[in-house]
């Protein structure tokens, strides 16, 4: 029997995120997963999150689900917020999320534990929006993306000099830029729940980039699970996925992205709270593992904890 059966779930999404649409997705799926297993939830979209902690205690929320995605959610703020007020709570403690959703900190971190990287740079924020390109240390075509976003809002790829200034100007947005050199290959995605991949998918997006749009827009993508790549390869890029959360101490379910090139498997990033969307791919990945949806779902919401012992004594 679930550890949460007869508590209140605070299921949190929207927000105030530039992902608040694609979290209400989420959520709407994970409310009628966790109502299907027998919990009794509260769906709370906190806005700004200025009154949070008072209406999770009007609630009577004894555990979190955190179905936010973006800034304040996934940046270990949200985290840092529960870990005060004591309550459990789904994804990853405060540390392991700031380091997943910061780019130049994964990187560096990423880099640490041997995984193989594309070639980047990170840009500090100030100029960044006007960086040269012959200031690039590694030629066309790159891709430009905002150190510490989501769902790759403000991603880019750029083929072409022209394409150069408006990257920059969609990825700085007030933040560091990362750019890293573009890897031509298969698109892959390993599910990882507790610390153990469940398989690999492949990505096949009919734009010629898998940004934002191709996501979670009309544009299409298709998506092979297993992946159609070989098996030893599979495993490789599975045991790549299992060291990268070793690395982060991530202690959740997670997706882990990769690029399959020409001289083999390059890791991209973690991310912390996977979208459940209808075309989301961790869902699909443990489905095709033989693990259901809603007891997916369910298994998540199990493993909720404080990331960190808090004392509230005087």
């Amino acid at each position: 029997m679930s550890r949460f059966k007869d508590v209140t779930v605070g299921l949190l999404l929207g927000g105030p995120s530039s992902e608040a649409a694609v979290s209400r997705v989420t959520g709407a799926a994970i409310a009628r997963a966790l109502r299907n297993t027998g919990h009794s939830v509260v769906e709370i979209d906190p806005g700004q999150g200025l009154d949070l902690p008072e209406r999770l205690r009007a609630a009577g929320v004894g555990v979190v689900y955190n179905a936010l995605h973006g800034t304040l959610a996934e940046d270990g703020r949200l985290p840092g917020l529960l870990d005060w007020l004591g309550l459990p709570y789904t994804g990853e403690d405060c540390r392991t999320s700031a380091i997943t959703f910061d780019k130049a900190v994964s990187r560096a971190l990423a880099e640490r534990a041997g995984l193989p990287m594309p070639a980047g740079v990170i840009w500090p924020s100030d100029g960044a929006a006007t960086r040269r390109l012959d200031e690039l240390p590694f030629g066309l075509p790159v891709v430009v993306k905002p150190v510490a976003e989501g769902s790759s809002v403000g991603v880019s790829l750029v083929r072409e000099p022209g394409e150069w200034a408006p990257a920059l100007a969609a990825a700085a947005t007030g933040g560091e830029v990362t750019v890293e050199a573009y890897v031509a290959g298969t698109e892959l995605s390993v599910g990882v729940v507790r610390g153990k991949a469940l398989g690999t998918a492949e990505i096949v997006p009919k734009r010629a980039f898998y940004d934002y749009e191709a996501k979670y827009g009309n544009a299409g993508t298709e998506y092979f699970v297993p992946a159609r790549i070989e098996p030893a390869v599979a495993a490789e890029v599975e045991a790549l996925a299992e060291r990268a959360v070793a690395a982060f101490g991530c202690r959740g379910a997670v997706r882990v992205d990769f690029l399959l090139g020409a001289d083999g498997p390059v890791f991209l990033e973690v991310n912390t709270l996977p979208g459940m969307t209808p075309s989301s791919l961790l869902p699909k990945i443990a489905a095709g593992a033989g693990l259901p949806f809603d007891a997916l779902i369910d298994g998540i919401l199990d493993d909720a904890r404080c990331g960190r012992e808090v004392s509230h004594g005087a």
